[in-house]
């Protein structure tokens, strides 16, 4: 129940789906949403409900006292959950797995060079290790991009030599399972090729014969590293591989203070307590020439994400608010 409403139900599902819940106009897309969050909680709820009882029933009676879908006045005299198994799409699963393991990889790596998420990057790269899981990738291509903001991705072949992987041994699994003979099994696997690591990756085991003794190597049985290469950072879990491009131009980077200049605003906003739906006017203050490009290129773009009607650049904002972005400071002015 904690992996599924931290991992998958808030962390992806709520944070997923902001805008749906967001929307000024109470269509059939922001009541769907609003009908799966309702679901998800009130059977949490009934599943939770013989060891957490009286959050459960919190939850429940909040619930309910809105809609009073169900007739029973407790959690605890409603029904346990029946799984509906019609309802089940385990190709579904796999795909939004393998989002969400590709977009934790990124985040892994951009927090490794010290990258924030609202700096767009160019792309990543994904080695192919079968065309089943570039399909299920590809249906969820969107999803991975917003999340972790970069323009594209590409895919290349496993045996293209662009990405370096290498491997080694997991002496603690080898050991327990094989005792004596992880000696000549180790060295067995210092010997793999890259051919023999793509075969390991790809079907999840690998067939060696040691001193006459047929054994069936598993992904456990290894660890698969992949090196860097200059301009890109690379990290893999769980058979998946994603290479980063670091790489920052100066239209990405235009783009990033755009970005940094909406989350700077909507702070502003809170700040002052308006709602979501309040209109304000922005000015800011001209500055380096790269803050200046990236508000001619950018203002539909800030004014759309932040409730704005009008943004004025100019020479001077009187009585602005100083924030800071990472290699400069930009004055504000915010009026609703």
């Amino acid at each position: 129940i904690q992996s599924f409403v931290i991992d998958d139900l808030s962390n992806w599902y709520i944070r997923l789906n902001r805008k749906r819940f967001w929307k000024s106009e109470f269509n059939r897309d922001k009541r769907a949403a609003y009908q799966t969050l309702y679901t998800c909680l009130s059977h949490v709820a009934k599943m939770m409900s013989p060891i957490a009882p009286f959050y459960a029933e919190k939850i429940f009676q909040d619930l309910n006292s809105v809609t009073e879908k169900y007739e029973p006045e407790s959690v605890h005299l409603t029904l346990f959950p029946v799984p509906n198994e019609e309802a089940i799409d385990a190709d579904l699963e796999e795909r939004m797995a393998l989002a969400q393991t590709a977009s934790s990889l990124v985040h892994s790596l951009r927090k490794d060079k010290q990258i924030k998420v609202r700096q767009p990057l160019s792309r990543i790269l994904i080695p192919a290790t079968n065309e089943k899981q570039v399909a299920q990738i590809k249906a969820v291509e969107e999803i991975i991009m917003s999340e972790v903001n970069i323009k594209k991705i590409e895919y290349i072949d496993d045996t293209s030599g662009v990405l370096v992987k290498k491997v080694k041994p997991n002496f603690k699994k080898l050991g327990q399972a094989y005792g004596k003979m992880m000696k000549p099994i180790t060295q067995v696997i210092n010997n793999f090729t890259a051919a023999d690591i793509s075969q390991i990756e790809r079907e999840k085991q690998f067939p060696i014969e040691v001193e006459g003794q047929k054994i069936t190597l598993t992904l456990e049985d290894v660890e698969i590293l992949s090196e860097d290469i200059p301009g890109w950072s690379v990290a893999r879990d769980n058979g998946l591989t994603v290479a980063l491009d670091i790489n920052i131009d100066s239209a990405l980077k235009e783009e990033g203070i755009a970005r940094d200049i909406v989350n700077r605003v909507q702070n502003i906003r809170k700040d002052m307590g308006l709602d979501v739906q309040d209109k304000i006017q922005i000015s800011v203050q001209k500055g380096e020439s790269i803050l200046n490009e990236a508000l001619a290129s950018y203002s539909g773009y800030i004014c759309e994400e932040t409730q704005a009607t009008k943004l004025d650049i100019l020479d001077v904002v009187e009585n602005g608010t100083v924030v800071e972005l990472d290699d400069f400071e930009v004055i504000l002015g915010v009026v609703r």
